[in-house]
């Protein structure tokens, strides 16, 4: 009988836990060090410098560029991460609500982003002429929005031709554009609940009737 002596195993390594936690480490470095470019944007700095970044974010300068080639690189990590956070935040509610109830919900949804990113959309979007990749986000971001206009105004959209209702969202997109936000805040110095009553107005008159339920 021929006897079968098992083999020792070799010692388990922790390699691959230290390889995913320094990875977790370095995108968790990342996106500080993109939060603290946005904040700086927030607070008025056209153009922040990688110092002010780093002091900012609590790391050193050859951190950032350690991360990022360089600062349009960060820029545009900038804008992907505002765009998927504003879509995060931009969830449909009352889809199957009547008219009133979607216009109140899509209007408090949509005032809500602008409130909150007219700052940084304004710092952001005057450089995206400079990017093709800048002008990609954007356009992803309206997009974004067009699409949920159609489904919280499916009932009213669907009566008309197709050349009607791409007129119809045209119209309601530009007016929910961040600056038309931004002249009733601090142009005409409406309240938010003003503001938003505004574009629930406007686009209850753009909007056709919907079609009799049957």
């Amino acid at each position: 009988m021929t006897l079968v002596t098992q083999q020792p195993k070799a010692p388990a390594t922790d390699k691959p836990a230290k390889v995913d936690g320094r990875r977790l480490r370095s995108e968790r470095t990342k996106q500080l060090i993109v939060e603290a470019y946005i904040s700086l944007l927030r607070e008025g700095a056209k153009a922040p410098t990688a110092t002010r970044i780093a002091e900012r974010a609590g790391y050193s300068v050859r951190s950032i560029f350690e991360r990022f080639p360089d600062l349009p690189a960060l820029r545009i990590a900038a804008v992907a991460y505002a765009v998927s956070e504003a879509g995060a935040r931009s969830v449909a509610r009352n889809v199957n609500g009547d008219r009133q109830a979607r216009l109140a919900s899509q209007v408090e949804t949509r005032a809500q982003t602008c409130e909150y990113w007219l700052p940084l959309w304004r710092a952001l979007s005057s450089s995206q002429d400079d990017s093709a990749e800048l002008q990609q986000l954007f356009k992803f971001a309206r997009e974004a929005i067009r699409r949920r206009l159609e489904l919280m105004y499916k009932p009213e959209l669907s009566t008309q031709s197709e050349a009607a209702r791409r007129q119809t969202l045209v119209a309601i997109e530009l007016l929910l554009d961040f600056e038309s936000w931004g002249r009733m805040r601090e142009l005409y110095g409406l309240s938010f609940e003003e503001a938003c009553k505004t574009w629930i107005d406007a686009i209850d008159r753009l909007l056709p009737a919907a079609a009799p339920v049957s």
